[in-house]
């Protein structure tokens, strides 16, 4: 189905002052994977894995017929191939992507100047008011996905809704090639029946310390009281209160300078050597640079952190008199910090990196750009 609601009537009405916003997530289906099969026909209905290789490296990004084998991104090579015995590795070719990222993001401009991108293939949309005058959201974003086909040959998924959470969740609900809508008066229903590791920000560390807490939905969550969330969950708990209600107001905000990027990994088993914690910090700070590398950024502050088996979280940062080089050098700074907790009185069950102090490499000076692609 199109949509979880009849049509999006409702979003039109008037919700204080301000009145309803609509707003749409638009997420490109396997992109990476999706640009090689497009350009090369060879490739198309066999698994494919961007990035990485048969010997080393992790996977950038998989094609659906990858992920059935359950490849995915972030992914060891050498046990996606294991997965997938007749997994094609294909090197990443991030300029492609970028110049196809620009015609979609040219498509949305169509609609509406707030545009919220999150990454090079995907982004939120405020269609509230909207340039052709459509009143109805999930009109908009058939056209958008329609127009994204004829121009690019790809297929686009969305989410539409009244807020930012639901509307990325509602994106996935139909992948790939499909769409969903969550309405305002479906909204606290749907919040209530998810599984609350199905909500975009809680992470598999998060869901299991919840579930402890004997919360495993979101009905479960909206029966916390805030201070309860709060006193489990730091600031974090006025969020998980919100949104367990379906509420969000953040407002779509276009042209938002990133503040940093990361990426962490929670372990099914918790690390004790510092040798199998080195190891788990790679994958992470290749995705960190992958990212960047796509978007034309570095930064100076690499930040390590870690999480002990009783949930205690410490992070370690390092701020460089320059821009980061690579993934290598980010590796090297990060697991210098690693070493310094060592040996660790409790088990390590997640690692995570990010990279802060970004700049856009576009506007660093040659000089001090050698090295860095």
């Amino acid at each position: 189905m199109d949509a979880i609601g009849d049509n999006d009537r409702d979003l039109e009405a008037p919700t204080g002052p301000a009145g309803l916003r609509k707003i749409i997530h638009v997420d490109m289906d396997a992109f990476y994977a999706s640009v090689e099969q497009r350009d090369n026909p060879e490739l198309r209905g066999k698994p494919v894995a961007v990035g990485g290789s048969a010997a080393r490296g992790v996977v950038a990004a998989a094609s659906y017929e990858a992920r059935a084998f359950g490849v995915r991104s972030a992914l060891p090579s050498v046990t996606a191939k294991r997965r997938c015995p007749e997994l094609i590795f294909v090197t990443p070719r991030f300029d492609v992507y970028r110049a196809v990222s620009a015609q979609i993001h040219q498509i949305f401009a169509e609609h509406t100047d707030l545009i919220e991108p999150l990454s090079l293939d995907e982004a939120y949309l405020d269609v509230t008011q909207n340039k052709q005058h459509i009143p109805f959201a999930t009109e908009i974003a058939t056209l958008i996905r329609a127009r994204i086909k004829e121009v690019t040959g790809l297929n686009a998924s969305a989410g539409i809704s009244y807020c930012k959470f639901l509307a990325k969740i509602a994106s996935d609900l139909n992948k790939p090639n499909g769409q969903a809508l969550i309405t305002p008066t479906m909204g606290p229903d749907f919040v209530a029946t998810l599984p609350v590791k199905k909500f975009h920000g809680v992470g598999p560390a998060t869901a299991a310390k919840m579930e402890r807490l004997g919360i495993e939905k979101g009905a479960d969550l909206r029966e916390k009281p805030l201070a309860f969330l709060q006193q489990h969950f730091g600031k974090s708990g006025n969020w998980y209160y919100q949104i367990a209600r379906g509420i969000d107001e953040r407002s779509v905000q276009p042209n938002r300078p990133r503040k940093s990027v990361g990426a962490e990994d929670t372990f099914a088993v918790d690390i004790f050597a510092l040798d199998a914690a080195r190891a788990e910090l790679a994958p992470l700070a290749e995705k960190v640079w992958r990212h960047c590398e796509a978007n034309h950024l570095s930064g100076r502050t690499v930040t390590l952190k870690v999480k002990f088996t009783d949930f205690q979280q410490v992070t370690r940062s390092r701020t460089l008199p320059r821009l980061v080089l690579g993934a290598d050098e980010m590796l090297e700074v990060a697991q210098t910090m690693l070493a310094d907790l060592f040996p660790p009185a409790k088990g390590i069950r997640l690692l995570g990196v990010t990279l802060s102090t970004l700049e856009g490499i576009d506007s660093v000076p040659i000089a001090d750009q050698l090295g860095l692609f």
